[in-house]
């Protein structure tokens, strides 16, 4: 994308976007470059976060709360840890505009529909999403607007949503940069579970066996940590109040997948127990295929 002003209408009169992190920081910066909402609006849970989303300028207006942050928008995106869901949709139902667009990032779906579905207006369009992006980092300096360029954004309607409001946001997600799919909210809890969550829960359990050894032993690992470690601790660097909710929103997805990677994990063990080197060799074979697929398919 480019720096130019956009020549067209904006496909939406206000965005507001309620937590300011990574994603909704990064949100605010695109859809500002790329012209996709004539006013943004954001607010935050702290004051604090408030105050420091002001003093960028990245939005137009900061709002106390959440009611005041979404009254008069035709787009909302929750951009918060998903426990915080059901507090939120709560406090804004009443507030939502009719015809709106009411979206989240989260990275689960089914809790997602579970926690505010059964609380938005009628006439409100309620679509959710995951943007398929992130870093470590979090807050709003750790935005930018580059983070969805050729990143998936897999939205997950419930039977029976407007066609023409799930295109509006498609199109919203596009003028981001992303790749938009439509996606069962089930069967995007079973995928992620695997190419997201487990990885994470992996990263977690690994840094963390490396805090619990002997002093000596962890000062180390720190030392001389290989590049497999260093990307472990990039992973488990990861916003843990985010990832505490995921993994407790997406239980039985996690478990399930948690449940064959033990295991296989198990396999290997009894291969390098018995010295069995060809069915370690045929895994590793296998498993370098993925990368190599995940690098033609531009998301490594």
């Amino acid at each position: 994308m480019t720096d130019a002003a956009p020549t067209t209408p904006p496909p939406f009169d206000c965005l507001a976007l309620i937590g300011v992190g990574l994603i909704g920081s990064s949100l605010a910066r695109i859809a500002r470059r790329a012209g996709l909402a004539k006013r943004i609006v954001a607010t935050a849970r702290s004051a604090e976060t408030r105050a420091k989303v002001a003093e960028m300028g990245i939005v137009d207006a900061v709002a106390p709360d959440a009611a005041a942050c979404v009254a008069g928008a035709d787009l909302v995106m929750v951009c918060t840890p998903v426990g915080a869901y059901a507090a939120i949709a709560a406090e804004i139902a009443p507030h939502l505009a009719p015809g709106a667009i009411l979206s989240d990032v989260g990275s689960v779906k089914q809790a997602v529909i579970r926690d505010i579905g059964p609380l938005v207006p009628d006439g409100v369009h309620f679509i959710p999403g995951h943007p398929v992006a992130g870093t470590e980092h979090s807050g709003p300096e750790a935005g930018f607007a580059e983070l969805f360029d050729g990143r998936w954004c897999i939205l997950t309607p419930p039977p029976g949503t407007d066609a023409g409001a799930v295109e509006r946001l498609a199109a919203f997600w596009r003028g981001c940069g992303s790749l938009v799919e439509e996606m069962d909210a089930g069967h995007h809890d079973r995928v992620l579970a695997i190419t997201s969550h487990l990885p994470h829960l992996i990263a977690y359990t690994i840094v963390g066996t490396a805090t619990d050894l002997e002093d000596s032993l962890e000062a180390e690992v720190v030392k001389f940590a290989a590049g497999g470690f260093r990307d472990f601790t990039r992973i488990a660097a990861s916003d843990p109040i985010m990832w505490r909710d995921v993994f407790l929103n997406n239980r039985e997805a996690v478990l399930e997948v948690l449940g064959r990677f033990s295991e296989d994990l198990s396999a290997l063990q009894r291969a390098i127990r018995w010295g069995e080197g060809d069915k370690l060799e045929e895994t590793f074979r296998r498993t370098r295929a993925i990368r190599r697929s995940v690098i033609e398919a531009k998301q490594a």
